[in-house]
């Protein structure tokens, strides 16, 4: 193995807390020319009972914050989390955020945050093997009018005779989506993306985000050799991420996360095979696609069915320790 897989988290960490790659990858992703980036924490306490989250990378452009998270394990929770994720790139704005005063009676004024401030985020997910049964390079979700998604989902309105309809219904629609009463528009403004690393190496479209991925792919193979990264030495920014992940420097603790990372990967995969056998076996027509969507709890139920560890099925489901415990105990109980 010449340079460690980029998928892997140490390693994708390692090569975008470097400033200049971050940026030449998002400004390749967006294709757009970034001024300056501020990079912001990555680690926060945000509930109660001060449970952390940390995002991969988190950063400030112009009039946006931006997240890139990268996902290498299956999880059922995928959508969900990064929901959450986008979410709370949004809240942590509190942290900056001004205050302004309004006047009261009798010359008093009161302190309130100025959530005008506030500014649109975009979040990136990078998915190493998942494509959530699309085709594309990538899905684009934003906030819209509800309007729009029924215009789009009423099967009478598209027929080839009703294209009158079609117009008048149309305009209703962008009547909304152009409305920016008091800033209506920041809604459209906040995106969350999904890019599949599967379909983008596969449909190699003209993009400069291609490289990247592909980079990425070239990676995961343990016996890829020096020469097969030879057409990126002409870019100082690739040669940059070469020699951070270039496996001729590693020391031992750096094989055994890289070795420990694959044996996760391949419980994994034979994991998604159980649960693509059991779908067939029901007559699950998307078989794992469906299997996906269900419920933690039965997810986790298969994986201890299938004799795996509290560790792995942690990964996969995101449920607690003591959570699997319980599963467990039913599991056994039921046995009986």
């Amino acid at each position: 193995m010449y340079l460690a897989p980029l998928n892997y988290d140490r390693y994708f960490k390692k090569v975008f807390s470097e400033t200049r790659i971050a940026k030449r990858f998002l400004e390749d992703f967006f294709d757009v020319e970034i001024a300056e980036m501020e990079l912001l924490p990555t680690k926060h306490k945000i509930t109660d009972d001060a449970t952390a989250v940390e995002f991969d990378f988190r950063c400030k452009i112009g009039d946006n914050f931006v997240i890139i998270d990268m996902q290498q394990w299956f999880k059922t929770d995928i959508v969900k989390r990064f929901y959450m994720y986008h979410s709370m790139n949004t809240v942590l704005q509190l942290e900056k955020m001004p205050d302004k005063s309004i006047d009261l009676e009798e010359n008093r004024k009161r302190d309130i945050k100025d959530y005008d401030k506030l500014i649109p985020v975009i979040t990136l997910i990078w998915l190493a093997d998942d494509d959530l049964n699309f085709k594309d390079d990538f899905v684009s979700y934003m906030m819209t009018g509800e309007i729009v998604n029924d215009f789009i989902k009423n099967k009478n309105l598209w027929r080839e005779d009703n294209i009158l309809n079609l117009i008048t219904e149309r305009e209703k629609c962008l009547e909304i989506i152009n409305n920016k009463t008091r800033k209506l528009d920041f809604l459209g403004k906040n995106k969350l993306i999904y890019a599949f690393q599967p379909n983008i190496v596969r449909n190699k479209k003209y993009s400069k985000y291609l490289k990247w991925f592909e980079l990425a792919d070239k990676t995961r193979n343990r016996l890829n050799e020096k020469g097969w990264f030879n057409e990126y030495l002409k870019d100082e920014i690739f040669v940059e991420i070469i020699k951070r992940i270039n496996t001729e420097s590693f020391e031992q603790v750096d094989w055994e996360y890289i070795n420990d990372y694959e044996k996760f990967r391949e419980k994994v995969k034979r994991f998604e095979q159980v649960i693509f056998e059991e779908g067939k076996e029901q007559g699950i027509e998307q078989g794992i696609e469906m299997e996906r969507s269900r419920n933690a709890n039965m997810t986790a139920i298969k994986g201890i069915k299938a004799g795996l560890s509290n560790e792995l099925i942690k990964l996969i489901t995101s449920l607690t320790e003591d959570q699997i415990n319980e599963l467990r105990k039913i599991h056994t109980s039921e046995k009986q």
